[in-house]
C-alpha cells in the first residue's frame, strides 16, 4: 500500500504548492492593481503626498507679429512633498522650461524661460475638500528677454480640489507681482488660473479637461487656452510611469502669442515618498 501512498502525498504536496503559488500571484496582482489605482488617483491631485517628476512637452504655433513662428517647450516640474507632523505637508514645485523658437519675429534659437517656484502648505484633509496655499517666486534666467520677462516677482500660489469616486475637480491659481527688473520684455504682474476636471477608469486611464488663463495687469490682456488629455498609468518593472497626450486650443492670446491648435505630451515618473 505504501508504494501508492508515497506518490499520492508527493502529488498532493506538489498540487498544494502550485495552488498556493497561483493564489499568491493573484493576491500580488490584486495588491498591484490597488496600488496603481491609488497612484492614478494621486496623479490627479497637484498636492498629493507623492514624489512625481513630470516632463511636459508643448507645441505652439501662430506666434509673432506675423503669426509665422512656432515654439516648442520642455518643462521640468518635479513635485516634492515635505512631511510635517499630524499629516500636514509642504509641497514644493520648481518649474524650469527649455524653449525652442523658430521664426518668431525673424528669430530662431533656444534658451531657458523664467524659473518659477510654487509652494503649498497642505493640511491633512478633514473633509472632501483638499487645499493648499503658499508663497510663489518667479525669476529671470540667463536667457530671459527673448525667452521671458527680465523681471523678478513674488506672490501666492493656491489650489483647491475635491475627489469623489473616479472624478477630480479643482482650481489652481497663481498671483504674481513684480518686485524688480525692467519692463522692456514684459512684466510678471499677472493672475494665472487653471480649473481642471478629470475622470479615471478602473484600468487607470484618465481623461482630463482644463483651461489655462493668464491676465496681465499691465497689458490688460488675457490669454485663454483649452486642453484635453488622455493618460495611462503603466509599469516599467517596478517603476510607475504616467503617459499623457492631447490637443490644446488657444481661444485668445496676447499680441504675438500662440494662436489656434497646439499639442501637449507629458511623461511623469512616480516615486514613493
Amino acid at each position: 500500500m505504501h508504494k501508492f501512498i508515497i506518490p499520492f502525498f508527493a502529488l498532493l504536496v506538489f498540487a498544494s504548492q502550485a495552488y498556493a503559488s497561483g493564489v499568491g500571484a493573484d493576491i500580488a496582482t490584486t495588491i498591484s492593481a490597488v496600488k496603481a489605482a491609488g497612484v492614478a488617483k494621486d496623479l490627479a491631485n497637484p498636492i498629493a503626498n507623492m514624489v512625481a517628476v513630470p516632463i511636459q512637452y508643448n507645441y505652439n504655433r501662430g506666434i509673432g507679429l506675423n503669426s509665422a513662428g512656432t515654439i516648442q517647450t520642455a518643462t521640468f516640474q518635479p513635485v516634492i512633498p515635505i512631511n510635517l507632523s499630524g499629516g500636514d505637508n509642504i509641497i514644493v514645485r520648481p518649474i524650469v522650461t527649455a524653449e525652442w523658437q523658430n521664426n518668431v519675429n525673424g528669430f530662431s534659437g533656444s534658451g531657458v524661460g523664467n524659473v518659477q517656484l510654487e509652494t503649498f502648505y497642505a493640511p491633512k484633509p478633514t473633509s472632501s475638500l483638499i487645499w493648499g496655499v503658499g508663497p510663489y517666486l518667479i525669476a529671470p534666467s540667463s536667457s530671459s528677454g527673448q525667452f521671458g520677462s527680465t523681471q523678478t516677482g513674488g506672490g501666492i500660489s493656491a489650489v483647491g480640489l475635491t475627489q469623489g469616486g473616479p472624478w477630480t475637480l479643482g482650481l489652481l491659481m497663481v498671483q504674481s507681482w513684480a518686485i524688480g527688473g525692467s519692463k522692456t520684455y514684459g512684466t510678471v504682474n499677472s493672475l494665472y488660473y487653471q480649473p481642471f476636471i478629470s475622470y479615471r477608469t478602473m484600468d487607470n486611464w484618465t481623461f482630463g479637461i482644463d483651461t489655462e488663463s493668464s491676465f496681465n495687469y499691465d497689458a490688460r490682456r488675457t490669454s485663454n487656452q483649452f486642453t484635453a488629455s488622455v493618460s495611462k498609468l503603466v509599469m516599467a518593472g517596478d517603476q510607475p510611469i504616467s503617459l499623457a497626450i492631447g490637443p490644446k486650443y488657444n481661444v485668445s492670446s496676447v499680441p504675438g502669442g500662440p494662436q489656434g491648435w497646439g499639442a501637449r505630451a507629458t511623461v511623469t515618473f512616480i516615486f514613493a515618498n
